[in-house]
């Protein structure tokens, strides 16, 4: 007998958040009105409220809940573990990844919007991702002892740099198949940890 479980149904609330980020990252957030948010789900702008405060909630719940489910994310796979810490930073690549192809509005979104923010819900996405990028410092300092911490923390640094480079890719429909683009990330991604460990590496001119 097949385990394999039905999705579980996406909330109102849910598409509310994923229709208000395809549409601030299109045309920003004062590009957009409550009305149109509602339209794109079905229901009308004053609808909204029952959900949310305003726009600016919404931002406020896509910016810090992204900001949770990635350090949630990256604590579950290095508590899972595996046989090695090169197992751990390897599942810990396939789930950014895995953002980073699924979420790419809300990328750029954050990278837009991020300021608009009220001063405790800033602060809290930016404690968010500090802890974030220590978990994946620590992994890499395991598979990689040669590296000091700040090295490791600025190849962290840059290897979300070239995830989170997603939305600039062509149109979903002119890329590889998504496991090629996965794939290809992932060389990038361990590329640029192995350089970062060894400084007499060769370098292509």
């Amino acid at each position: 007998m097949s385990s394999t479980k039905a999705p579980a149904a996406v909330s109102r609330r849910e598409q509310i958040l994923k229709e208000a980020a395809r549409l601030f990252a299109e045309r920003g957030f004062h590009g957009v009105g409550v009305d149109e948010i509602g339209a794109a789900v079905g229901i009308s702008g004053p609808g909204l409220y029952r959900h949310f405060a305003g726009k600016d909630a919404m931002l406020a719940e896509l910016l810090v809940g992204i900001s949770e489910r990635l350090l949630d994310g990256g604590r579950l796979r290095v508590a899972d573990g595996g046989e090695s810490a090169e197992q751990v930073l390897h599942a810990l690549i396939e789930g950014h990844i895995d953002f980073a192809l699924d979420d790419r509005p809300l990328i750029t979104v954050h990278d837009r919007e991020l300021d608009r923010l009220r001063e405790a819900d800033r602060k809290r996405v930016r404690q968010l991702q500090r802890q974030y990028v220590e978990l994946w410092v620590e992994v890499v300092r395991e598979v990689y002892p040669a590296c000091t911490e700040s090295e490791a923390r600025a190849a962290v640094h840059a290897v979300f740099g070239l995830l989170n480079s997603t939305p600039h890719l062509s149109p979903r429909a002119s890329l590889p198949p998504r496991s090629s683009t996965e794939a290809l990330l992932k060389r990038l991604a361990l590329g640029a940890f192995a350089a970062a460990a060894d400084p007499d590496r060769a370098v292509a001119r």
